[in-house]
């Protein structure tokens, strides 16, 4: 198996942090993505290798592929993104992850499970912040608590979006998407910010609200826990623009309208800067219960999002590169355990209660 491994949107936000982590670490990345002019430049900056290709054109891409073992993809929205370079990886039997937190992208992919077996390719969705801690957090505590059938999980991310991550929201909020649980097992659509609780991540109580994060889809797969349900803790202002867009939302859906949300997201800063990431932080928090009354509480501390997206992700593709590969479709915890994330400097996981045995 070659060992090149090639990160496909290098000129993102994300996809640049993650080229500069990974020469700080010694690795040397193909870079790659359709904007030549920024990827050579990116290139030239790094001193590393790059090919261009659009994903819209399987030839190229099939070309950008040559003996190379994994893709980290970084270019989103997913939901458009995946497919294309998932159909590649598989047509060439190279190992495909990706930083998505797109709940269609990850079922989408555990679709296709069987048929990347067959490849011998592992399609790993979701290897950054979106679901690297919280799905090792809810595989924790279902280690903890096997008889759980109730998961909620808790996040409270301190810090600014990158452009990419608000356009990936301004396209959610344009197809009309809601919010999402798990119940009995099934993807239950509700409405967006549906519920509010009260969470302590571990500075006191704070509200939060529901959210469709990528765990409603992927804590299924890595646990077998059939009902789940993801908060997030917003400034009171967002979450009441969130149940607004409830009743409002068809108003961005106008061809007008959503061109201006997309040129206002396009015109803004790419993403924060290195001191904001470094003064950021991640706040997690689990509980898992089962029908008798058992529960099992933790919370996780971690580096800021985009800082542990470039972490997590470079430590998994250093893993895939030294053949710890499981074909399929995985998720972060089934792939290397519910302690993946605790192999990240400066991560700290915290039990809050026993569970009963």
């Amino acid at each position: 198996m070659p060992d090149q491994f090639l990160i496909y949107g290098a000129n993102g936000y994300t996809g640049e942090l993650t080229a500069r982590v990974a020469v700080e670490q010694g690795l040397r990345p193909i870079l790659a993505g359709r904007n030549a002019a920024q990827v050579a430049a990116l290139a030239d900056r790094l001193g590393l290798p790059y090919r261009v290709a659009a994903l819209d054109n399987a030839a190229a891409l099939d070309a950008l592929l040559h003996a190379v073992a994994v893709v980290l993809h970084c270019a989103g929205p997913f939901i458009y993104t995946a497919q294309p370079m998932v159909d590649a990886c598989l047509r060439n039997r190279v190992h495909y992850l990706d930083i998505t937190g797109e709940i269609a992208v990850f079922e989408a992919l555990a679709a296709r499970s069987d048929e990347a077996k067959r490849m011998g390719v592992m399609l790993l969705p979701g290897a950054g912040f979106d679901v690297v801690p919280s799905d090792c957090l809810a595989a924790h505590l279902a280690r903890r608590l096997p008889s759980a059938t109730r998961l909620t999980l808790g996040i409270r991310a301190l810090g600014k979006l990158s452009r990419g991550t608000a356009l990936t929201g301004v396209e959610a909020l344009l197809r009309g998407e809601g919010g999402l649980v798990r119940k009995a097992g099934k993807l239950t659509p509700v409405p967006i910010a549906w519920k509010t609780r009260t969470i302590d991540f571990g500075k006191g109580p704070r509200p939060a609200v529901l959210m469709p994060w990528g765990d409603v889809a992927t804590a299924y797969h890595s646990t077998g826990i059939p009902d789940v349900e993801v908060y997030m803790s917003f400034p009171p202002a967002t979450v009441r623009a969130m149940q607004a867009s409830r009743y409002v939302g068809w108003l961005a859906r106008l061809p007008g309208v959503a061109d201006l949300l997309r040129g206002r997201v396009r015109s803004g800063a790419p993403g924060p800067t290195d001191a904001e990431r470094a003064q950021g932080l991640s706040l997690l928090w689990g509980r898992a219960e089962d029908d008798a009354g058992h529960a099992a509480e933790a919370r996780l501390r971690t580096p800021e999002g985009y800082t542990l997206t470039a972490l997590t992700s470079l430590l998994i593709v250093r893993k895939v590169l030294a053949g710890q590969v499981k074909p399929g479709y995985q998720t972060p915890s089934r792939a290397y355990g519910p302690d993946l994330i605790l192999e990240i400097p400066g991560v700290e996981r915290t039990d809050l209660n026993e569970a009963a045995v």
